[in-house]
């Protein structure tokens, strides 16, 4: 009954971010077609992004790699097409996966609430904010990911929790966190590989990672997007193309290869965050001490 009640709320709030999203496209056509990126790349990236996203490749990590690099859309408004981009993937993969909940309703309840409260108040912020202050903040957010990512290559991030629920001040810095890290996706830095290591080090079951994943990014990240659309920050090119293609990588992933070794690939992924993320904090270095 829960679950089934989760996945109805799940295909409701995603259904509304897609009619808020199609009207936004038919209204502004014209924009639509002056957006800068290739119709012949972008089915290839969308599909190869989201079928690594299924994987645990983070599809923010490649975006903020793969979009400024390509010109594709402007610092200003990459952090609002990293969130809008993989609403629908993300819908899908939770569709996909969700089959079970193996933590306490409480402790989902309160992950979800408190990350779409805080992916709702981000994107108010964000769309204020100078190009230079998000190139920091993404920067750091790339130094983030590989850390996370080389942490979880080194097996230094402990994983032998057996919570499924959890209670006073725990559930407090959970709710908290989770808070946070809604904020921080509409800045662009993702927060499945943060939400991971709040689950294992709160000592829930590492099982309970996917449904609190899953479930407060499936919900918190439509309403932040809304947001975006709402204030113009945001490609439709990508988000549409993503929308389409990148749902068929989810679903080749899920149903068709069904597992994958990415060990190879993450030492890939490292090097090319700490490039990017140099690239990016050292071009803002030097021109902070240029003007001192």
């Amino acid at each position: 009954m829960i679950r089934n009640t989760l996945l109805g709320l799940i295909v409701a709030i995603n259904a509304y971010f897609i009619i808020y999203f199609v009207r936004d496209l038919i209204k502004n056509k014209q924009s639509f077609k002056e957006e800068p990126g290739d119709t012949r790349i972008l089915p290839f990236t969308s599909f190869i992004i989201f079928f690594l996203s299924t994987f645990g490749i983070s599809d923010f990590a490649i975006g903020t790699v793969l979009y400024p690099k390509m010109n594709w859309v402007s610092m200003k408004k990459l952090p609002g097409t990293l969130n809008t981009q993989c609403v629908v993937p993300v819908a899908v993969m939770a569709l996909s996966y969700i089959t079970a909940i193996n933590v306490g309703i409480k402790t989902l309840a309160v992950c979800i609430v408190c990350q779409v409260i805080g992916a709702y108040l981000g994107p108010r912020f964000v769309v204020k904010l100078p190009e230079r202050t998000i190139k920091l903040f993404v920067g750091v957010g790339l130094l983030v990911a590989a850390f996370l990512i080389f942490a979880g290559q080194m097996n230094w991030i402990p994983s032998n929790g057996t919570a499924s629920e959890l209670y006073g001040g725990k559930l407090v810095l959970a709710g908290f966190l989770l808070f946070v890290y809604g904020a921080l996706n509409n800045i662009g830095i993702g927060s499945y590989a943060l939400t991971m290591v709040t689950v294992y080090l709160l000592g829930l079951n590492p099982v309970a990672a996917f449904p609190i994943m899953m479930g407060a990014c499936t919900f918190s990240v439509p309403i932040g997007s809304v947001q975006f659309i709402k204030f113009n920050e945001y490609s439709r090119k990508i988000t549409l193309f993503t929308s389409t293609f990148g749902v068929l990588g989810v679903l080749v992933a899920v149903f068709l290869v069904k597992s994958l070794n990415t060990y190879m690939l993450k030492w890939l992924v490292i090097f090319v965050l700490l490039y990017s993320a140099y690239t990016m904090l050292g071009s803002q270095l030097k021109k902070m001490k240029s003007v001192n």
